[in-house]
Order: structure tokens, then sequence, then C-alpha cells
């Protein structure tokens, strides 16, 4: 219950959830940027597939066509585009509005936050998006809500597995949101949507139906990469290699265990164009609750390439990839378990403020930089170190930076400290740790 001077537990159990994952967001470097609640209606359409019947449409005074926006993607999107901005790392927790049906013990209402993390620009393949991925697993692990596991795949794969089975190019967006159904229906009833609404021919439904539901590690990668048929066809292809970089670096950052590649993930939105993830509850960890919470995801995104382009005059794209934490649908769960009387609120604990930082665009404490090539193994290893220790670290989404570049981007963001490890310093198993204003160094 709330009193005059203290809040009901309720209202401070979601403010010191959204704090949380804010805090991760700050310590990957992320700065908060803002877009309106309303869009033009034209801004909205034609971006999310079957889900567009869920926009809430309005129309001012002036007949001017609106819309609610139904997600912070697309209007982040469009921000970049009419900003001329090409290289940002933002997050944003806001309201987001669908016409949909209200299910409260299940997280789905029809006005909810939404918590974003976007890395826009054009870097080398799949450091960004394994931060992407290292962003959940971190959140998801602080929050304590039992196990997890996020499946991983590809929407080139996706489709290169559409093209060898036989599928029109046309159907490509229809079957995949078909195969999205897989986590709530059973294959049959998958099929059956296929054949009987999308048009698919039997043959072409099993062929796929071989495909989406394997799931697995490596393992299944490179053994998808000697498959004849996929092998041949240049978007897998593509899509694989790009896979197996992917969990190359999720290893570095030794959270494996709870990615699965699975390529029965299809994420049903239109604008994904690469990387896909989400995030899914394996058990109910508390077992007073009368009734379990059913909430399915809990987090998800991906890559969307192609999405600020649409809103260019010339078309000019900018690379992108993002994930989205489903804020209502833990609360859902936090909720159950707070009143069952067994959540523990010292796992909210925030990072302390660092002494004496200046005001300043980012709150990153320190970049990990290395003053020689070959050396982003190292980098990944040491910079999630840091961030499960809680600090906010940086790096730069090169393969091989130049050290002069790095210490200048600390320069220019004011980011205090670099953590500089070079062949020298793996020999002998310390860091240099320079202070970028004094230009001092210490090996530790």
């Amino acid at each position: 219950q709330g009193t005059r001077d203290h809040p009901p537990a309720h209202v401070v159990l979601r403010d010191r959830l959204l704090a949380a994952v804010v805090t991760c967001f700050k310590r990957h470097g992320a700065a908060a940027i803002d877009t309106p609640v309303m869009e033009l209606r034209e801004t909205l359409t034609g971006k999310y597939g079957e889900e567009a019947k869920l926009i809430y449409e309005l129309q001012d005074q002036g007949g001017e066509l609106l819309a609610l926006r139904y997600d912070l993607t697309v209007p982040f999107a469009r921000y970049l585009a009419m900003n001329k901005i090409t290289n940002m790392k933002r997050y944003h927790v806001a309201k987001v509005y669908r016409r949909d049906n209200p299910a409260t013990t299940r997280g789905r209402y029809r006005e909810f936050y939404q918590c974003d993390f976007d890395i826009a620009g054009q870097f080398d393949p799949m450091i960004p998006d394994a931060e992407c991925v290292k962003i959940v697993h971190e959140i998801l692990s602080d929050l304590q809500l039992g196990d997890f596991l996020i499946k991983v795949n590809d929407r080139r794969i996706l489709n290169g597995v559409f093209a060898v089975c036989g599928v029109p190019e046309s159907k490509f967006i229809p079957t995949c949101s078909t195969v999205d159904k897989l986590e709530k229906m059973p294959w049959e009833e998958v099929r059956s949507e296929m054949v009987g609404e999308k048009g698919l021919s039997p043959e072409a439904a099993d062929r796929i139906g071989e495909y989406v539901q394997l799931h697995g590690g490596l393992d299944l990668i490179e053994r998808l990469l000697q498959d004849p048929k996929l092998s041949q066809n240049k978007l897998a292809k593509e899509g694989l290699g790009d896979m197996k970089l992917l969990f190359e670096y999720l290893t570095l950052f030794g959270i494996t265990g709870k990615i699965s590649f699975d390529l029965s993930l299809a994420r049903g939105l239109d604008y994904y164009t690469g990387v896909i993830f989400e995030a899914v509850l394996l058990q109910q960890e508390n077992e007073h609750v009368e009734e379990p919470v059913s909430v399915g995801s809990v987090a998800g995104g991906g890559r969307y390439d192609g999405l600020v382009g649409m809103f260019d005059p010339k078309g000019r794209k900018v690379p992108c990839v993002g994930v989205s934490i489903g804020i209502e649908r833990i609360f859902s769960i936090l909720e159950q378990r707070l009143k069952a009387g067994s959540l523990r609120f010292h796992m909210y604990r925030l990072s302390p403020q660092a002494a004496g930082e200046k005001v300043r665009t980012t709150e990153t404490q320190v970049l990990v930089a290395t003053p020689h090539k070959h050396l982003l193994a190292a980098r990944l290893k040491l910079i999630s170190e840091l961030w499960d220790a809680g600090i906010k670290a940086e790096m730069l989404y090169k393969k091989d930076p130049k050290l002069l570049k790095q210490l200048q981007y600390c320069e220019d963001t004011g980011i205090p400290l670099a953590a500089i490890v070079g062949e020298q310093e793996l020999m002998d198993g310390v860091v240099k740790l320079r202070d970028v204003a004094r230009r001092e160094e210490v090996r530790m």
C-alpha cells in the first residue's frame, strides 16, 4: 500500500525496473533521444506487415492524417533521415500505442512502455549486433527473472530458405509472418495457414518445415553452410557467414550458453533486413504464484538497414541495429512476485556516479582501445568484463582502429579513461590505463 509520503510498492518497482534498464543502456555509451507521440500516418504505414491493423489512426481539425506511434524504431529512423544523421548510439524509454486486445496478466496493453537501444552507422559486420545481444543478456541476468534463452536468426537465411523451397519472392514477407507464429502454434497449424491462406504449395510448405524446425549453435551453422541447396543461395550464404561471425563474438563475450540459433524465429515486422533476435523466459522461478504468468518474449530486435532510406529524399541508407526490452511483460512477472512476497529489491541497485564527473554527452567511463592490428578479440573480452562489473565502457566498432583515432574519440566525447591492451600487455597480463586529459599512464 502507498502512503502520503511513499508511493505504492508497484510504482517503486516500475521506477526501479526502468532505472535498471536505463543504467545498462548508459553503461554502453548511449545518449537519450526523444521523438513525438504522434507521427504522420504515412510514416508508419507499410512498415509493420500484418501488424499494421493495430496502428491507432487519428485525424486533426485541419484534415491531416496522423497516427500514434506503434513502436520507437520507425520514428527513430525518420528522425535520423530528417536530421541527416549517419552515426549515433541512442536509447529511448517511452510509451507506444497499439489497438490490441488487452491481457494485463500477460503484460499486453494498448498503451505501454518500450525501452529501446539502437546503434546507427556503417561499422564492421556483427560487432554492434553482438553488443545488442549482450545488452539483452545483461538486463535479463541483472533482473534475476529465472532461466532465459535468446534466440537468434537472420532474415537473409529465412529468405534463402523460402527461395530454395520454391516460394515466390512476392510471398516472402507473408510467409515470414506465418513462420513467426511457430512459437504459439504447432507446425501443423502453421503449415495449414501457409497452404490455405498464403497460397503456398503443400510441397513448398513441407520443405520449409524441414528447415524452420531446426535449432542449435555453431554446429548447425556449419552444417547449413554445407547444405547443397542453401550453400548455392547468395542471401542464405551471406546470412550464415554473418551468423557464424556473431557466434564467434558472443563466445568472446562468454554468453553462448544462453544463445540458440533458431530457424523458426522470424519476427513479423517488415523492416528487418538481417540478424534478428528474441529473448524468452524458460520457466517460472517463483512457485507460490497461484496462476503462472505467461508473457511470451520479453525482448527482441534486429538489423534494419533499409528503414532510414525510406524517409530520405535521396534514398540514402543508414545501417541500423537495435533491441527493445518488453518492460511491461517483465513488470507483470515481478508484480506477481511482489504480491507473493518473494521479490528482493537489492537487485536494482544502481551503479554509483563517478566522482567529479563533468556534464558531457556520454556517461561512459572508459574506452577499451588497442594499439595494434588483430586484437579485436582482446577488446571484446576486456569490454565484456568491464560491462559485467557495472563499468560504463565503449569501444570503436572497427576491427583494427588506429590508437590516435581511439584517443581522439575519448577527447571529443569527454571519456576520461582509456584501457589499452596491446601485444606486450597481453603477454604480461596487464592493462595500460591512460588518463586522457593528463596524458598519464599506469600499468595494472
